[in-house]
């Protein structure tokens, strides 16, 4: 699973101008599902996701996680996160899981990262054309690979 987090203000989403998701002070989490992806990849994931300590402390020091100033996270996902763009100018997905495989696994995360946060997650839809609207905060953004764990 590929991950890009960003630190947000807010953030939210939107399908067919519907507002679907939408949080406060927190994380918006998009997220790329492959094939070789299972459970040791959404419980390492999930669990470094809700620990990173990229919010400041009473001295303006990142170090509080998500959980520990009761943020809210707004998870998306995202196949094109796996994009090849190794050959031509037209990127290739052959890495990115197709959806009888991904949406189990992204609905896996979904609750996983709710139990791991302690309360419910705002969400895009699985293979919608979404809307993505969002206020980095820092800006503070990061990228995780769970292949590699660096």
């Amino acid at each position: 699973m590929r991950v890009v987090i960003q630190r947000v203000a807010s953030a939210s989403v939107s399908i067919n101008g519907v507002v679907n998701g939408a949080i406060h002070k927190g994380l918006m989490i998009l997220v790329g599902i492959e094939e070789a992806d299972g459970p040791d990849d959404i419980q390492w994931l999930s669990n470094k996701m809700v620990s990173l300590r990229i919010f400041d402390d009473a001295d303006g020091v990142m170090n509080c996680s998500v959980k520990d100033i009761n943020g809210d996270i707004l998870l998306i996902s995202q196949f094109t996160l796996h994009a090849s763009t190794k050959k031509g100018n037209r990127p290739s997905y052959i890495k990115a899981a197709k959806p009888d495989v991904s949406v189990p696994l992204y609905e896996q995360l979904v609750h996983q990262l709710s139990a791991d946060l302690g309360k419910p997650l705002a969400t895009g839809i699985f293979g919608a054309d979404m809307q993505v609207s969002l206020v980095n905060d820092g800006p503070v953004t990061i990228v995780i690979d769970s292949k590699n764990r660096e």
